[in-house]
């Protein structure tokens, strides 16, 4: 697929944010953990947690509701509500117990296999990355109380950004399991990013609750702006509704077939990903010199498709170009 289609296709897909809106291992050596070190102790609780993250592995259709209620500012008006639809497969990549990754994949024209978000999700994570300002995100310590029983989920992007994570524990007294995430800063969809100058940052409690028809993610967001040294400002609340109903009525073929292709490529992606936010906090450089990352990833992972071959030298060398940790840029060779 030409450069030119992946882009536009990524700012067509519902509810994408730039570079980020969703997942796949942490990897080893010096790469985060985020589980905990000592052995998983299976139990009724965790078991039935388990269940209920894997039974949102499938094939999905999915429609993306998102409707701003309650205007929080003086003068502010609500947009108008948006709604996009969408065929999504959601593909188990790894469980080793206490870490879930599901790779989600859209599916366009019927042919056309757009890499989507991704979810991690870790039992008792010691640690998680944050947004905390344009394109920045730091790595920080949870404290026991509130990881003990709980379950942090990190969403990553279409190029396996960070984007952000929620921790929180299911409940499954109610006869439908439901998790429920502490409120947490998370970038701009993609749905405002290329129309909205008006706010620079959401912040959001998480729902996810299996159905007797797949599953669904409810979103409390609230549109802030934050500007350092000064009170954050609050513009309105939003409510998104994204429902994920099982279908049979699609091939999904093709998008089975590019997870194929690719896999082993976006592995060494995450991999570079994991080694920067071991440093403590990763800021991108979107766009350097009229090319932005997202763009020069996907290029790479057609090639791979194409190809194959050993790409581990070039995308060291994007992240090179357009990644820092901390104060200084990533090296390829910090382990």
């Amino acid at each position: 697929m030409k450069l030119s289609n992946v882009l536009f296709l990524i700012v067509i897909a519902p509810a994408i944010g730039w570079m980020t809106t969703g997942c796949a291992s942490l990897g080893s050596g010096s790469a985060p953990s985020l589980a905990t070190t000592s052995a998983i102790s299976h139990s009724p609780q965790l078991d039935a947690d388990r269940e209920a993250i894997l039974a949102m592995v499938g094939e999905f259709d999915v429609s993306f509701a998102f409707n701003e209620t309650v205007a929080l500012a003086a003068g502010y008006e609500p947009t108008d509500p948006k709604l996009d639809r969408a065929k999504e497969v959601v593909l188990l990549v790894e469980d080793t117990g206490d870490r879930i990754v599901l790779q989600h994949l859209l599916l366009v024209a019927g042919t056309q296999v757009i890499k989507h978000w991704r979810q991690d999700w870790i039992w008792e994570a010691s640690h998680r990355f944050e947004f905390s300002d344009e394109l920045t995100w730091d790595w920080v310590k949870l404290d026991d109380e509130v990881t003990k029983g709980a379950w942090t989920q990190c969403v990553y992007g279409v190029v396996d950004t960070p984007r952000y994570c929620g921790t929180g524990r299911w409940n499954h007294r109610y006869g439908q399991p439901t998790w429920t995430s502490d409120r947490t800063w998370r970038p701009l969809p993609r749905r405002d990013y290329t129309t909205r100058e008006d706010y620079n940052a959401l912040n959001v409690e998480n729902r996810h609750t299996i159905t007797p028809t797949g599953w669904t993610h409810e979103q409390d967001n609230t549109k802030v702006i934050r500007q350092p040294g000064k009170p954050s400002v609050s513009l309105v609340r939003e409510f998104g509704f994204n429902d994920y109903r099982t279908t049979k009525d699609t091939d999904f073929s093709p998008a089975y077939a590019y997870w194929q292709e690719t896999e082993s490529y976006w592995a060494i992606v995450r991999d570079q990903w994991n080694q920067a936010l071991a440093n403590g906090q990763v800021k991108v450089d979107g766009t350097i010199d009229g090319e932005p990352l997202i763009g020069r990833l996907f290029e790479l992972a057609d090639q791979y498709r194409a190809q194959g071959g050993d790409l581990q030298a070039e995308v060291e060398d994007l992240f090179n170009r357009y990644v820092e940790t901390g104060s200084t840029r990533y090296l390829a060779d910090r382990r």
